[in-house]
């Protein structure tokens, strides 16, 4: 039995939570030596870095991509999920003869500074007390992250990406990539998402971890030193988070207002109608591998991205001079983050005299699109990486 057979066999919390200190993927881990500089003041060390690769680095260490994921994704993005079984959230992507390439590419794909899947996040071990961090670990930012990723990166030896690529919060780092480290990436794709959080998403967010604060069992946050799970607050906050991905469309083609196993009203508060099941299912299954911390670390991060805000106010400060090329996608549905927010990237990269290309897809699927099966997007995405391999000779 492997490793990861054997963890997949345990109760799915336990084996979610034994990933945060020993995850089933490669970590680096950064000592006293290597502090890592934090927005909200001081140093985190030590910390680690957990990630998967796919593909193989050319001899130049030119054809490195890499992927950056969404909230409440992880660094499993196109193998299975050694928790859940599933595939990765990336597969329809990349792969072997797809989009991106994994014949063609070397592919790394890490866990976020604030999340449960092997990186340093407040469901980690602190090392002064031996106890999980919990809010003891300082609140961290997209640029955090990026800052990390840039340490991994450095530990693999790869001096410039090919491609930094990712959606919704995924998006977010590689719009802070391409700003901080404009020469160290060749081509960026950011896709539905925006340079900053708008007001209604903080609010969505907030409700969600309001939800979570307010379960009994989450403690102040030490649920994991005193052996709780506030797994029905959580479940609620990632309920309301997944309406927010589909689109009102998506809902109705999938549910309209049909009923669950029974066929009438039940005149009670069960889950009468299909969409209340699946809801339900979405957030059981969440908890089941998500950490509620790092829901609380990862939400503030994104509410905290403010790209303008790094340079004056004017988002074309943030991208003046880069020769880094660029491509936005956007998708007709996506509410959460609409082809307005893609639209004002594009203005501030025109006049900031950078090349872009822009895309804005007819999906009715909502923000999820960009996870789904998009033949246009995976058109979109080929061209864009192809195009960007020639460029730099990468066969």
């Amino acid at each position: 039995m492997s490793d990861t057979t054997a963890l997949r066999d345990l109760p799915a919390y336990e084996a979610a939570r034994g990933e945060a200190d020993h995850p089933h993927s490669a970590v680096v881990r950064f000592g006293a030596d290597k502090p890592l500089a934090l927005d909200a003041g001081g140093v985190l060390t030590p910390f680690q870095i957990a990630y998967q690769t796919y593909g193989t680095l050319n001899a130049a260490r030119s054809n490195a991509i890499l992927l950056c994921h969404a909230l409440s994704g992880d660094q499993h993005a196109a193998n299975v999920h050694p928790v859940t079984g599933k595939p990765g959230w990336w597969e329809t992507l990349v792969g072997p003869g797809k989009p991106i390439d994994t014949e063609r590419f070397f592919v790394i794909a890490s866990n976020v500074l604030g999340g449960c899947l092997g990186t340093t996040g407040p469901s980690s071990t602190n090392p002064a007390t031996g106890q999980p961090y919990g809010l003891d670990l300082p609140v961290v930012t997209i640029r955090d992250m990026v800052r990390a990723q840039t340490m991994l990166i450095d530990h693999l030896g790869i001096e410039k990406l090919l491609a930094v690529v990712g959606g919704s919060m995924g998006g977010m780092q590689v719009l802070q990539w391409a700003a901080s480290y404009p020469e160290r990436v060749f081509a960026a794709m950011p896709i539905a998402t925006a340079a900053r959080h708008s007001a209604q998403n903080i609010a969505f967010h907030e409700v969600g971890r309001q939800a979570v604060m307010a379960d009994p069992e989450w403690r102040g946050g030490r649920y994991l030193t005193e052996g709780t799970s506030p797994r029905r607050g959580l479940a609620v906050a990632r309920m309301a988070a997944h309406i927010t991905y589909m689109s009102d469309s998506s809902l109705h083609r999938k549910f309209g207002r049909r009923l669950q196993d029974r066929d009438g009203h039940t005149f009670s508060f069960d889950a009468d109608f299909q969409v209340e099941s699946y809801l339900r299912y979405q957030g059981e299954a969440f908890v089941d591998r998500f950490d509620a911390n790092s829901y609380l670390y990862v939400t503030r991060a994104m509410d905290y991205f403010d790209l303008a805000g790094e340079y004056g106010g004017v988002l074309a400060n943030a991208f003046r001079g880069t020769t880094t090329r660029f491509c936005l996608v956007s998708f007709t549905s996506d509410w959460l983050f609409t082809t307005a927010d893609s639209r004002a990237i594009v203005h501030a990269l025109n006049a900031a005299g950078a090349q872009v290309s822009f895309a804005e897809i007819e999906s009715d699927k909502g923000h999820d699109s960009f996870l789904l099966d998009e033949p246009e997007f995976f058109a979109i995405t080929r061209g864009f990486i192809d195009s960007a391999a020639r460029a730099v000779g990468v066969s």
